[in-house]
């Protein structure tokens, strides 16, 4: 695909990837971050955009991280997005992050929220149970469903089958229903007491090897499921 290299570098991809803080009773970590790797313009494989270097020519790449969680606290299946835009320098020169389906700066005007440890990490908060990124807590605090999605709603959306995978996974109201009792199980109050969360460098892979792997990923917790939520009448 057009603006993408071709080698995976792990040491540059570890180097960048951000720094995220989850909630003290978070219960669902990354499992797997599939990483594309723009030299170009390009669009990206995993998200509805295209990767644009025109906004600042001190741009020399940008890595983009699609981190997979095994579920969100509403359904099976969780994608959110962060994008690293590196300097020639080596700085980051911005940063962006998901947010149920849209993004936002991920890197404030300050660049407050870069690491004190590492100055190519950049600080983002994850939504409790939802793990949408924001730079600012206060963020967050904003959404409406905040406490409600994490225990009144949790499992309320089933299995989410995302278009481009719709060749590969499939529901219907029994495994819906199915994962909605087992996540029910896991529904919490968030504390708004933030830990940081640290990378195991086995998670980082390629997008194209994420995306194969995803659907077995899928198929395996629903096994698993079934097995402890199923009717065994």
């Amino acid at each position: 695909m057009q603006g993408q290299q071709v080698n995976f570098d792990l040491a540059l991809v570890q180097s960048y990837a951000p720094q995220l803080l989850f909630d003290r009773l978070e219960p669902f970590y990354p499992v797997r971050v599939g990483v594309t790797i723009f030299d170009q313009d390009g669009p990206s494989p995993s998200f509805r955009r295209v990767i644009s270097f025109e906004s600042d020519t001190r741009i020399e790449k940008v890595i983009e991280y699609a981190i997979y969680w095994d579920y969100d606290i509403e359904h099976l299946y969780e994608l959110e997005h962060v994008w690293i835009y590196v300097g020639y320098d080596g700085s980051v020169i911005n940063c962006e992050c998901s947010f149920h389906g849209k993004y936002f700066k991920g890197l404030l005007k300050d660049r407050s929220n870069l690491s004190e440890n590492n100055p190519t990490q950049v600080v983002l908060y994850s939504q409790p149970g939802k793990h949408a990124f924001s730079p600012l807590l206060t963020m967050l605090e904003l959404v409406p469903n905040l406490n409600t999605c994490t225990y009144e709603t949790a499992g309320s959306a089933g299995l989410l089958v995302p278009d481009m995978l719709r060749d590969h996974m499939m529901t219907d109201k029994e495994t819906d229903q199915l994962v909605e009792r087992y996540l029910q199980t896991l529904r919490f109050r968030p504390t708004m007491e933030f830990i940081e969360f640290t990378w195991d460098e086995s998670v980082f892979v390629p997008w194209s090897e994420l995306l194969q792997e995803i659907p077995k990923r899928v198929n395996q917790e629903l096994t698993v499921i079934r097995k402890y939520f199923g009717n065994h009448d």
